[in-house]
């Protein structure tokens, strides 16, 4: 089982958008001539705070590419799992992430570093081998999640030991410098990303023809949801050495859910609110799970009763993503994005208003993927 070359990690926290987010990336490849694999990807942390299974999942990817008759291939990314959850996936799911990063050493040589989450990777691939049959799954290993990026010898390093490991890796999320915040833009020198991704790219190129892995094997960015200043620097090194690219975009369809909830009508609007004001008296029990990927201000988050005046126009462009808007707030979007436990608890009133509003909703979703992430790619 090979993944096509560009491939979009559409999560979705509440398995409501399937179609709306299949919708967007069919409009994309119209617009722009080029094809991206949907992916539906969902954390087992998620799975775990909103109360699902990962069959839903797969149950929501299904239903899309039913309604829209959509005919190329598509999967369901068992997202960050290790040994400890990955079974609870193995059925529902034909992509699987292998999180090795706890097992990443932080000093000392390369083997002293990377050898025990390299061992790790194997053991986990390994098992949903045998429990699937190793012709059923796309691998991807992600080594993100730590404190400092990995140097082109590092990558050279684990991309060898992998395929020492027989490991048929076909994507692999390196840790970059710079800030990959939750639901807003890179922050760090762009500079120096674009040196990192393009070396990274050169080391990818040489250890599919030193060590034999598989010659789609691409970079995976986690958290690219919203990192627009780096998407046309990463078009533009994709295109020059004519390499593959998935990018997961796990929280922005719960971002565009809120908004579209704000517009839709008053009752949306007061919802929406109500979550926003749930969170604010919450928020270190919300933050401290993605304290490592937010930098929420609490000096610039309004109060309650500043809220409660706005009307949807102001609570939409406070929320949207778009940095020319003056009255666009990053903070304020941050900590929505990890509050999407109240909207899970609040489901009595969010599943249906979800339901009741797919038709504005689902205007923000396709806009979102389509006009402010593919085209910084492909523009």
């Amino acid at each position: 089982m090979k993944i096509g070359k560009y491939s979009f990690g559409i999560g979705d926290r509440f398995a409501h958008e399937g179609i709306n987010q299949l919708k967007a990336l069919i409009a994309a490849e119209e617009q722009f001539g080029v094809h991206f694999v949907p992916v539906w990807n969902k954390s087992n942390r998620e799975h775990q705070i909103i109360g699902t299974e990962p069959a839903s999942t797969r149950a929501e990817a299904d239903a899309a590419v039913k309604a829209l008759n959509y005919k190329d291939q598509y999967f369901v990314d068992a997202d960050h799992i290790n040994m400890n959850n990955v079974d609870r996936f193995i059925e529902a799911s034909d992509f699987f992430t292998i999180d090795v990063a706890d097992y990443i050493g932080k000093t000392g040589t390369l083997e002293e570093k990377f050898s025990n989450a390299i061992k790790e990777a194997g053991k986990i691939y390994r098992h949903i081998a045998e429990k699937k049959g190793a012709d059923n799954f796309v691998t991807e290993v992600s080594m993100d999640e730590v404190d400092n990026a990995q140097s082109p010898e590092e990558l050279r390093y684990i991309l060898k030991g992998l395929a020492e490991e027989k490991i048929p890796v076909q994507t692999i999320a390196p840790k970059f410098t710079g800030r990959f915040n939750k639901g807003v833009d890179y922050r760090g020198d762009l500079a120096l990303f674009e040196k990192e991704f393009e070396q990274d790219l050169r080391v990818i190129d040489e250890c599919i023809k030193a060590y034999g892995l598989p010659e789609n094997l691409k970079l995976s960015i986690h958290s690219g949801s919203d990192k627009f200043s780096i998407y046309p620097i990463m078009g533009k090194l994709i295109r020059k050495y004519d390499k593959g690219i998935h990018i997961k975009t796990a929280g922005t369809t719960w971002l565009e859910e809120n908004i579209g909830l704000a517009l839709a009508a008053p009752e949306g609007l007061a919802l929406a609110k109500k979550i926003y004001v749930n969170a604010l008296g919450r928020m270190e029990e919300l933050t401290v799970p993605y304290a490592t990927v937010i930098d929420v201000d609490v000096n610039a988050l309004p109060s309650p009763e500043e809220v409660e005046k706005w009307d949807a126009d102001t609570y939409a462009r406070t929320m949207r993503h778009n940095q020319e808007d003056p009255l666009y707030n990053p903070s304020f979007r941050q900590l929505i994005h990890v509050s999407y436990k109240i909207a899970a608890e609040l489901k009595d009133e969010f599943l249906p208003a979800l339901e009741k509003y797919t038709d504005v909703i689902g205007d923000q979703i396709t806009a979102n993927i389509g006009d402010r992430h593919v085209r910084r790619l492909f523009k």
